[in-house]
Order: structure tokens, then sequence, then C-alpha cells
């Protein structure tokens, strides 16, 4: 009795109800997927040798896994913080020993039975506890360089591990605990230095070289004239406009050409390429070179899959085709619509409403995330539920924005819904272990 009063007590039931929605929705999408009309679905059910079963199998293992969580003490979060944040990269670290090739990627590591384990999913919750942790030290001042710089290695070492494993998409996903550290006293500028970087190189790729110096030529010389005044008074405007003119035509001249010809493979740069209109030349590529990638026929082209994606989310039209009726996915004609592309189906089948209704259900569990994080008293328990919030949120915006051609193709799952073992056992556990926190919001944990 006393076991189930404490399971119930505090618990946010919205989050597990919106959780709850989301796998329901995730197992429903990948039967649409797989469903065969010559094949008893039952016993193909009863058999766990369908994905659908599988995934179901993996949200019965999820049951248990939240259950235990939740019956656990808070305390034990804040006191194995940093133990789990190093056993996350010795795991992340042993990929590269015991690692399996799946897609070009060796960041599985194979547990026997058809099961694999991605350590860079897993990393996502130790990072969050190790940063929880580190930005809850009492005599911390969070203004100061070293402390930012700190927090910035605790959160990019798992994804300078991850572009080892040609994971660039979870990689990229590490970005997102630079919005928690924003709402800790991160300053602004930072943020807008990197999303300044990242309009120039669309920029870079968008337009000729020579026309987009002189237009940010142009704009260095209208800011001196707009700023003449304060230049005779301080020099140091005029230096800092200077250099900032200079970095952006280094960035767009060398930096980010040297970025997509010798760092990202080509199938990587390819894909980038396709994303704003455009054709790479992988003979520039260093490493397609090795590889004599430049000669290759390749049976489909690079964006055959976000092709194939947009073909079928437009074919679902206002209110889709309905279930099970689906041509492009039950086709096969979208590569990967289990995983990453599994919001194909839900289009084409339930089109812009159906799609619409089910991203209110994300925009809602964001929304509650956020309430969760501003009531807790607990700076470690804001904290994780913020990193909590920002996973997600970057999750859903890549996957989604991938699907329809605003995003190059990274390989992000859709949180809760893609098939996956690892993928939703870590969602899993990101959402418990808030919830568990939540549930004892009034103690102030450290």
């Amino acid at each position: 009795m006393y076991q189930q009063e404490k399971l119930a007590k505090g618990i946010d039931w919205v989050v597990v109800f919106l959780y709850t929605a989301l796998v329901a929705i995730g197992i429903l999408c990948i039967f649409m997927v797989e469903y065969n009309p010559d094949v008893n679905w039952a016993s193909a059910f009863i058999s766990g040798q369908t994905e659908y079963s599988k995934q179901l199998i993996f949200a019965g293992v999820c049951a248990i896994l939240a259950i235990f969580i939740l019956l656990s003490d808070s305390k034990l979060y804040t006191a194995f913080a940093n133990l789990a944040y190093l056993f996350g990269i010795l795991l992340m670290l042993a990929t590269f020993v015991l690692g399996r090739n799946i897609n070009g990627s060796r960041s599985w590591i194979p547990l026997g039975g058809g099961f694999n384990l991605q350590p860079a999913e897993l990393c996502k919750i130790f990072t969050s506890l190790a940063l929880a942790k580190y930005l809850s030290m009492q005599e911390l001042d969070f203004s100061k360089l070293r402390s930012q710089v700190i927090a910035t290695i605790i959160a990019m070492l798992p994804a300078m591990l991850s572009i080892m494993q040609n994971e660039t998409g979870l990689a990229l996903v590490y970005c997102c605990f630079f919005i928690v550290m924003f709402r800790e006293g991160l300053p602004g500028a930072i943020l807008l230095i990197g999303f300044s970087f990242g309009v120039l190189v669309v920029a870079t790729l968008i337009m000729d070289p020579d026309l987009l110096a002189i237009i940010l030529t142009a704009i260095a010389i209208g800011t001196l004239y707009l700023l003449r005044k304060k230049i005779k008074r301080s020099r140091r405007i005029l230096a800092m406009i200077i250099f900032i003119w200079a970095a952006c035509v280094g960035i767009q001249r060398f930096a980010v050409p040297y970025i997509f010809n010798n760092i990202l493979q080509c199938y990587q740069s390819t894909r980038v390429y396709a994303m704003v209109g455009k054709a790479y030349d992988c003979s520039k590529n260093k490493s397609s070179i090795a590889k004599e990638e430049a000669n290759k026929s390749y049976a489909k082209p690079d964006d055959y899959n976000v092709r194939q994606s947009k073909i079928a989310i437009g074919s679902g039209g206002l209110l889709g085709r309905g279930f099970l009726k689906g041509t492009q996915t039950r086709g096969k004609y979208v590569p990967e619509q289990q995983t990453d592309f599994v919001f194909t189906s839900l289009g084409e089948a339930f089109g812009f409403i159906g799609c619409a209704a089910f991203l209110l259900i994300y925009l809602a569990l964001l929304f509650r995330i956020v309430k969760i994080a501003e009531r807790q008293r607990s700076v470690f328990s804001r904290v994780y539920a913020y990193c909590v919030a920002s996973i997600f949120l970057m999750h859903i915006a890549i996957n989604v924005c991938m699907t329809i051609g605003l995003f190059p193709v990274v390989g992000i799952p859709l949180p809760l819904v893609s098939y996956g073992g690892s993928s939703l056992v870590t969602f899993t556990i990101l959402i418990f272990i808030m919830l568990r926190l939540d549930a004892d919001r009034q103690m102030v944990l450290r």
C-alpha cells in the first residue's frame, strides 16, 4: 500500500498520458508501414518477428523501467550523476572496440538476439544529469568564462565522440544543451553568433562567392557609416567591425569549403547541398577521392528519401488517404519509414489535419515539461527538466524538417514514435526521471 501511494503521489499524470499516447501512435505508424494483407497480422504479431511487435515489447520493457524509476529515490540521481556520465563516456569509447557498423555508423554495441545498444542515445540521459549536477553547485558562478567552458565541455564531449562514430545527427542533438545554459545565464551573444554562423553557411551554399563577399562588404561599410560618430569616440568599434567583416569573409571563402571538402563525408555534403537545391561535386571531397566514391554510379539520387517522403506526405492532402490505405508508405517507396521517416506514414494516412493534431500533442508535452521545470525549487531539477525539453524539441524539429526537405537527412528518430529500442528507452528514462524529480519538487537537490 505504501509503495502504491509513493508511486502515485505527486506524479504529473498529464505527462504520463501524453507519453502513452505518443508511444501508441508510434506502434500504430509502424504497423501501418509493415501491414501486409496476405499475412495474418495476429500470428505475425504473436511471433514477435515484426517490428511493430518488437516495438510493443520495447514499450513493455519501458513500462517496467518507468515504474522502477517512479519508485526510486530522487537523491540517487544527484548522487550518481557524475558516475553515470563517466559510464556513458566509457560506453561510447567502447564502441570503437566492440562496435558494430550499421549504415556506415560505428555506434552500436551488439547485445545478441538481433538487439543492439546505441550508447550515444543513452548518453543524452547521463549528460543531462551531469550538466544539472554541475549547474546546481552552490558555489558556481555561471557568469564566469571558466564555468561556461566546463559546462560546454560536459555537453560537447559526447557530441565529439558521436562525430568520430559517423553519427553527425546525434552530435547535433547535443547542441540543444546550449538552450539550457542560456536559461541558466549563458550570454545571448553566444547563441546569436551560432545562429549567424548557420545563416552564413547557408548563404555561402546558395549564393555566388563573389556576390556574397560584396554584400558582406556593403553591410560593413553601411555599419561604419551609421556608427561613424561612435567610431570617432572609440576606435574599438572600428576594430570590431573590421574583425567581424574579415571573419565572415574568411568563413565564407575558406572555412565553409574546407568543412564540406575535408571534414564531412561526401554523402553528408551532398545531403546539405540537396537541401538548398544544389548539386555537390564529390570529386572535391577528400574522403570520396580516397574511396573512389566520385566515380560510383548510384541507382538512386541522394535526395531520393526526401523526394519520396514529400510525395507521401503531399499525397495525404487535407484529410489523408485513410488507415492502411497509403500507397507510398505501404509500397515501401520511402526508405527507413519505420525509423527516421515514420512521420511520412502519419502524413499520408491522416493528412494535414492528422499531422497538425499529432504535432499539437508534442507541443502540449513540451509546454508541460517547461511548466514542470519552472515550478522546481531545486536548480538540479529545473536544469534537468529543461534538458529534457531541449532534447525533445531538437529531435522533433530536425526530424519533421528532415522529412519535408527543410533539413538535411541526418538520421534523427522522432521521439517515442520511431522504431528502435535504444531511442524509446532513452526518452522513457528521460521523462520518468523528470517526473520522479518533480514529485519531490519541495526538496532541494544538489
